[in-house]
C-alpha cells in the first residue's frame, strides 16, 4: 500500500495558475440561463445588481429590455442607463447599446440584456456577445442574459425538437468562459399562464406563440436541455476542483475525439454533434478535412461550405485543419493514430440501393482501416428544416475535347492498319496489344471520356477488322469477349488512376506554390534593413499571391496610420477604425469574420506572441469569393513572418542602444580615469605654488615668487585647454559647431598656434619652412589653430625637451599641408590607424601622457573642413604629423553660422 500523499498534478496547478492570472485584469461575465423567454431572467439579473448597487458596487445599464412590466421598471429605477445609440438602416431607426460609451465610463458592472442579439449594420461587431467580449477585455464585469437555444453546438438539436431554426447562436467557447452561471427556472404551466396573461408577448403575439414554439412538448425539452447544460458545467467545475486539489475519485482515461467534415451540406450538423460528445466526455477534438483529388470537381459553394464547417469547428473549440491525402479513409485514420484519437465520428452515408452494395461506402472503409479507434456513425438526415439542398460538384464536371477525339482515333486507325498488315502473322491475342498501347496512351494524355471513346472504338475495329469473321461485329470464339472487356477495364483504371495523379499533382503545385511563396516572403523580409523596405517586401508579396490589394497599418501618434498600400483604399477612416480594432485587440476582423464582416477587406494583425506591430489587410472585389481555410491560414502565416522581420528590427534597434549605451559606460569610464589624472596633476601643481605663496611667502624671494607664479600659471593654462578639448570634442559629436572659411595665410595660422604656446617652447627650438606660393586657404581660422595647437601640444608632450621642432607648408596637389615634424619615439605601427580615436594613447611611454582627445579634436575639425589628417614615422626616429585643407572651399564643406 502506498502511504505517500496525493499530490496536485504540476501540468494542472500551471493551468489554473495561468487561467488566474489571465483573468486578473479580465471582467467577470455572469450569465443568467433559461431555458425560453418569460422565464424571469430579466427580473433576476436587475435584482443581483440592485444588490450589488446596495454594496456600494458601481452598476450601470448598458442594454435592458423591460417589455413593458411593471415589476421590471421598477428595479429600473435607481440604475444609471447608458443612452443607446440611434442608427438608421433602410429607412427604419434600430437602438443599440454604446459600446464606446459604455468602455469610456468604465463601471464596475455593467448589465447587458440579451446577449445573442444580432447588432445593426455597420456596428463594430456583428453580435451583441462580441460587445461583451470587448467589454470583459477592459475590465469591466459584465451581467448577461442567456436562453439555452442560443447556444451554438445545440442549434441543431433545438431545431429537430421544436421545428425552428434559431438564427442568433453564440459559440459555446465564449459560453463556457463565464465565471459564473445561475439557471433561471421556472415550471412549465406557470410559463404558459404568464404567456396567456400577456406577461411575455402581446395580444396579437401571445396565440401564435402558445400554440407553435411554446408548445408544451417544446418547453419540455429546452428545460432539460438547459438543466443538462447547467449540470455539466456544475460537474466540469466538480472534476476540476477535485483534480486541482488531488481528491482521490474515478477518472477516465483522456478521451480524443476526430469529426470528418466533407462539402455534404449536412456537415454542420456532424460537427455540432461531435461538439456535444466532446463536451459530455469532456474531450479534445479535432475537425479535419481530406483534401483528394476528385476536390478538382468541387462547386465553389461546395469549397465555401467546406471552409465555414471548419471555421465553425475552430469556434466551438475544435482543432480544424485539412490536408491533401490519395484516400480520405487512410488519410482520417491515419492521422487519428498519429494524434492518438479514441473516437472517430463519421456521418452516415444517406446512398443505397446496388450502387451501395457495389463500391464500400467511406463509412465501411473508415471502419476496416481503424482498427481498435472506435467509430460513430452520426445520422445525416434531410429531415432538418432548413437543411440546404445545394450540389456539390459542378454541373460539368469535364468537356469533351473534339481535338483530343480526333487524335485518339487516328492512332486507332493507325493500329488498325499495322494489325491488318500483320494479321495473317500474327495471332489475335498479340495484335491486341496495339489497341491496349493506344488506350494507355490516351488514358494517360487525355481525359477519361476521351480514353473511354478510344476503348470503344478500339473494341470495335479489333473486332470488325482482326477478329474472324472479318468485316463483321460477330465474334467466332468467346474468348474474345474477356479481351473486349479487359480493353474497357485498362482503360478506365489508367484513366482514373491518371485523374488521381493529376489531382495529387495539382495539390503538390499548389502546396509548393504556397511553400516557395513563402520562402520569397521570408528571403525578401531577411533581406529588408528597414520598416519602409520590410513593409514594401510585403506588399510585393501578398499582393502577388492572392492578385489583390494589399495595405499596411503600423502604429503611430495618433493610432494606426496606412503605411502603405498597392491602392488607395476606399473608406479609408472606416477602414482606419478597422485596423485600429484589430491592432488593439490582437484578432482578425473584417470579411470572412464574425467581427465587422460587412466590410470588403480582410484584416490580420501583424503579431508576434502577445505583442502587435501592425495590421494586414487584403481587399476584395465585391464579386470574389471569401479566403478559403488554406488562403486564410497563408495569409496570416504572411503576417506571422512580417510581424517577426519587424521584431526582429526592434531587437536590432535594442541591440544597437545597448551596444551603444556600453560603448559610452565605457567612454566613460575611460574619460573619468584619463581626466581624473589630468586633472589633478595641474590642480594640484596650482594648489601647491598658491599655498606657498600664502604661507610662505616671508620666506621666499622675488625669484621663487615667480617661478611659482610661471607654474600655477602654465599649469592653469594645461587645465584650460583640457577642458576646452573636453568642451569642443563635446560639440563637435553634436554637430554643434559651424564654421566661418574665410581665405587665410598658412604662415598667419601658424604664428598664432606658437603664440598660444609660447611658455611651452620657451626651451625649444622651432624651424618653421613656409612655401610663399601656397596662397590664401579657405578656413575657420580659430578651429584650424586649434587643430594645430593640438598637434604642437602631442608632439611637445612626446618628445625629448631638448629636441627641435620643424613646421613646413606645402601644396600637396588640391590639398595645402602643414607638416610638424619631432624627434620623439615615433608612433608604433599597429597604434597609426588608432591614434586618432577617442582616449586612445600609446601604452608604455616614458614620456607624460596626454587625455588622448588633442587628436581626435583635430580630426574632427579637419573632417569639417573636408580635409584629413595623417600620421607617419620619419627616417632617423620621430613622427611626422600632417594637417592636410582643401585650397579650394567645397559647398558641402562650406557653412555658416545661423
Amino acid at each position: 500500500m502506498n502511504d505517500e500523499p496525493d499530490r496536485s498534478d504540476p501540468d494542472r496547478l500551471l493551468e489554473h495558475v495561468k487561467r488566474v492570472e489571465s483573468r486578473a485584469s479580465r471582467g467577470r461575465l455572469k450569465i443568467f440561463l433559461g431555458y425560453a423567454a418569460g422565464v424571469g431572467k430579466t427580473f433576476s439579473m436587475l435584482q443581483a445588481a440592485q444588490a450589488k448597487r446596495v454594496a456600494g458596487v458601481d452598476v450601470v445599464i448598458g442594454y435592458v429590455e423591460a417589455h413593458g412590466r411593471s415589476e421590471t421598471d421598477a428595479l429600473l429605477a435607481n440604475l444609471e442607463r447608458i443612452p443607446l445609440r440611434r442608427i438608421e438602416h433602410r429607412g427604419i431607426v434600430l437602438h443599440e447599446m454604446d459600446l464606446d460609451a459604455l468602455l469610456a465610463r468604465a463601471p464596475k458592472l455593467a448589465l447587458v440584456d440579451e446577449l445573442a442579439h444580432s447588432n445593426a449594420p455597420r456596428s463594430r461587431h456583428d453580435k451583441r456577445w462580441q460587445d461583451v467580449e470587448e467589454m470583459l477585455a477592459a475590465g469591466i464585469d459584465v451581467y448577461t442574459t442567456l436562453n439555452v437555444q442560443h447556444i451554438e453546438s445545440l442549434n441543431d438539436v433545438v431545431a429537430q425538437l421544436t421545428g425552428v431554426r434559431v438564427q442568433e447562436t453564440i459559440p459555446d467557447r465564449f459560453v463556457d468562459s463565464a465565471d459564473e452561471f445561475e439557471l433561471v427556472d421556472l415550471p412549465i404551466a406557470e410559463l404558459r399562464e404568464r404567456i396567456a396573461d400577456g406577461k411575455v408577448y402581446g395580444a396579437h403575439a401571445k396565440e401564435r406563440a402558445t400554440h407553435h414554439f411554446f408548445q408544451e412538448g417544446n418547453l419540455f425539452a429546452l428545460r432539460e436541455l438547459a438543466l443538462r447544460r447547467v449540470a455539466d458545467r456544475v460537474d466540469a467545475e466538480a472534476k476540476g476542483y477535485l483534480d486541482l486539489h488531488a481528491i482521490r475519485g474515478p477518472h477516465a482515461a483522456r478521451e480524443r475525439i476526430l469529426v470528418c467534415v466533407s462539402p455534404s451540406p449536412l456537415s454542420e450538423r456532424l460537427v455540432r454533434s461531435a461538439c456535444r460528445l466532446a463536451q459530455s466526455l469532456d474531450a479534445e477534438w479535432h475537425a479535419v478535412y481530406v483534401e483528394t483529388p476528385h476536390d478538382a470537381a468541387l462547386s465553389e459553394a461546395a469549397r465555401q461550405r467546406v471552409a465555414a464547417t471548419l471555421r465553425l469547428a475552430a469556434e466551438l473549440g475544435a482543432r480544424a485543419r485539412s490536408f491533401p491525402g490519395a484516400d480520405v479513409a487512410i488519410g482520417i485514420t491515419d492521422y487519428a493514430r498519429e494524434h492518438h484519437v479514441t473516437r472517430i465520428v463519421v456521418g452516415k452515408p444517406m446512398r443505397s440501393g446496388w450502387f451501395y452494395w457495389l463500391r464500400p461506402s467511406l463509412v465501411d472503409r473508415i471502419i476496416r482501416e481503424s482498427g481498435t479507434l472506435d467509430v460513430h456513425v452520426v445520422r445525416e438526415s434531410a429531415s432538418d428544416p432548413e437543411a440546404p439542398r445545394e450540389p456539390t460538384t459542378t454541373a460539368k464536371r469535364s468537356t469533351l475535347s473534339f481535338a483530343e477525339i480526333a487524335i485518339s482515333c487516328a492512332m486507332v486507325a493507325v493500329s488498325t492498319a499495322v494489325g491488318i498488315a500483320l494479321r495473317s502473322t500474327l495471332a489475335p491475342t498479340n495484335l491486341v496489344m496495339l489497341f491496349l498501347l493506344v488506350v494507355v496512351i490516351t488514358a494517360l494524355r487525355f481525359q477519361r471520356s476521351t480514353a473511354l471513346i478510344a476503348a470503344l472504338a478500339s473494341v470495335l475495329c479489333f473486332d470488325f477488322f482482326l477478329i474472324p469473321p472479318y468485316g463483321t461485329l460477330a465474334v467466332s470464339d468467346v474468348e474474345y469477349v474477356v479481351t473486349f472487356a479487359a480493353l474497357l477495364v485498362v482503360a478506365l483504371v489508367t484513366s482514373g488512376l491518371q485523374a488521381r495523379a493529376r489531382g495529387q499533382s495539382t495539390a503538390a503545385l499548389r502546396r509548393e506554390a504556397q511553400t516557395a511563396a513563402l520562402y520569397e516572403c521570408s528571403r525578401a523580409l531577411g533581406a529588408a534593413t528597414s520598416v519602409e523596405e520590410i513593409v514594401r517586401a510585403l506588399c510585393e508579396q501578398v499582393g502577388a499571391t492572392f492578385g489583390e490589394n494589399v495595405a499596411i497599418w503600423l502604429p503611430g501618434p495618433d493610432g494606426v496610420e496606412l503605411h502603405d498600400a498597392s491602392m488607395p483604399f476606399p473608406s479609408q477612416v472606416f477602414e482606419r477604425g478597422v485596423a485600429q480594432w484589430v491592432f488593439d485587440h490582437g484578432k482578425p476582423a473584417g470579411r470572412g469574420t464574425d467581427t465587422l464582416g460587412g466590410v470588403r477587406s480582410f484584416f490580420v494583425p501583424l503579431q508576434d506572441g502577445t505583442t502587435v506591430r501592425g495590421v494586414l489587410a487584403l481587399y476584395r472585389a465585391d464579386d470574389a469569393p471569401d479566403l478559403t481555410l488554406d488562403e486564410s491560414r497563408l495569409f496570416e502565416s504572411f503576417a506571422a513572418r512580417g510581424a517577426a522581420a519587424l521584431e526582429r528590427l526592434d531587437l536590432a534597434a535594442s541591440r544597437a542602444r545597448a551596444a551603444l549605451a556600453e560603448e559610452r559606460e565605457r567612454l566613460k569610464s575611460t574619460l573619468l580615469d584619463s581626466v581624473s589624472h589630468d586633472l589633478r596633476t595641474p590642480l594640484a601643481a596650482i594648489l601647491g605654488a598658491i599655498s606657498s605663496l600664502r604661507d610662505d611667502h616671508a620666506l621666499l624671494d622675488e625669484r621663487a615668487r615667480r617661478e611659482l607664479l610661471d607654474t600655477a600659471a602654465n599649469e592653469a593654462g594645461r587645465l584650460d585647454r583640457l577642458v576646452g578639448n573636453l568642451l569642443d570634442m563635446t560639440r563637435l559629436e553634436a554637430g554643434g559647431v559651424a564654421l566661418r572659411k574665410t581665405p587665410c595665410d598658412l604662415e598667419d595660422l601658424i604664428g598664432s598656434a606658437l603664440e598660444q604656446l609660447a611658455r611651452e617652447f620657451r626651451s625649444r627650438r622651432v624651424r618653421v619652412v613656409a612655401n610663399p606660393n601656397l596662397g590664401l586657404v579657405p578656413l575657420d581660422f580659430t578651429l584650424a589653430c586649434q587643430a594645430l595647437v593640438n598637434v604642437l601640444s602631442n608632439a611637445l608632450r612626446y618628445s625629448p625637451p631638448d629636441s627641435d621642432l620643424e613646421i613646413t607648408t606645402r601644396a600637396d596637389g588640391e590639398f595645402a599641408c602643414i607638416d610638424v615634424l619631432d624627434r620623439g619615439p615615433g608612433i608604433p605601427e599597429e597604434h597609426l590607424e588608432r591614434i586618432f580615436e577617442k582616449f586612445h594613447r600609446v601604452p608604455n611611454t616614458s614620456f607624460e601622457r596626454g587625455s588622448g582627445l588633442g587628436l581626435s579634436i583635430t580630426r574632427a575639425i579637419l573632417d569639417a573642413h573636408g580635409g584629413r589628417v595623417l600620421a607617419a614615422n620619419r627616417n632617423g626616429g620621430g613622427a611626422c604629423f600632417s594637417l592636410r585643407f582643401p585650397r579650394v572651399a567645397s559647398e558641402s564643406a562650406t557653412e555658416t553660422a545661423s
